[in-house]
């Protein structure tokens, strides 16, 4: 099961073509003709050898023919990242209010407005979430409803139990570990990217955050973990959240695109499929002739 799991959210590569494809995958794109294109060449922000430069990038192969990344495509996975930088950087902000302490001018800062760096967080979470690629579409949308019940459960528990009281949400949340049952859900959707990106690319500090995450929230929740490892824990998902983060400019755009042809193969008419998928087979059979 697990090596089934990480054969779908992994990155295919071109070997050669699977005889039933069957996946749903959920990226609009152009007319598969604009695969046949060669030569295209654009300039794209950290596809170049060391640290994030810009390079030229050329076609690359895809599972089902090549492909070139277009400005749109940059213009993407850049706001991809700054949604996570966004998310990031809120966290960061918020819950450097727990190691400030009370009368400091910059905590009583942080904690009056803690809110709304919750909302930015959410927002930024939000955006990432609408243009992360995955390949299979209802893993992406499981990920966007958990945010959606996590967005919404917040709205409600700041209007149904924070404002009678006086309270912001996430005072409200820290002193009632119930109200998680119904923020916790975004929470939730940002484990499920870690997870991803970790499961995709390798990267430690996300395969970390899978389970500093929930295991912090459950700890809160359930009123089994004392403060000091709870202090623990948030400064560990502070500065591996900060990692995550900035590492994902050093990554190439491609990166972040996938197989590009997969989506294009997706949006094209059913007949039009069929037709790919037996020219390509046919393509297979003659090389092994």
């Amino acid at each position: 099961m697990a090596a089934t799991a990480a054969s779908l959210l992994l990155q295919p590569r071109l070997v050669s073509l699977p005889p039933n494809p069957s996946f749903n995958f959920n990226k609009p794109a152009p007319s598969f003709g604009t695969l046949a294109r060669r030569g295209g060449r654009l300039r794209a922000v950290g596809d170049g050898r060391g640290a994030g430069l810009a390079d030229q990038t050329t076609v690359y192969n895809g599972v089902y023919g090549p492909w070139t990344v277009e400005d749109s495509d940059v213009r993407e996975v850049l706001l991809y990242r700054s949604g996570l930088v966004t998310a990031a950087a809120s966290f960061v902000a918020a819950a450097s209010a727990a190691f400030l302490p009370e009368g400091n001018a910059a905590g009583d800062a942080v904690r009056q407005s803690i809110d709304l760096f919750y909302a930015a967080g959410a927002a930024g979470l939000g955006l990432s979430l609408v243009l992360i690629h995955i390949y299979v579409t209802p893993i992406k949308r499981f990920l966007q409803a958990l945010w959606a019940v996590g967005v919404l459960g917040s709205v409600g528990t700041y209007l149904v139990a924070a404002q009678p009281l006086d309270e912001g949400l996430v005072q409200c949340v820290l002193e009632h570990p119930a109200a998680l049952w119904f923020v916790g859900p975004t929470f939730a959707a940002l484990t499920g990217l870690v997870f991803k990106e970790g499961l995709c690319y390798g990267k430690l500090e996300a395969g970390i955050l899978t389970f500093v995450i929930p295991g912090l929230l459950l700890g809160h929740l359930s009123g089994l973990m004392d403060n000091s490892t709870k202090s623990v824990l948030l400064g560990v998902w502070m500065v591996l959240f900060t990692i995550f983060a900035a590492r994902k400019f050093q990554q190439p755009i491609k990166d972040d695109i996938g197989d590009k042809s997969v989506f294009m193969f997706n949006a094209l008419p059913e007949e039009e499929k069929n037709a790919l998928i037996q020219k390509l087979e046919r393509q297979n059979e003659q090389k092994f002739e």
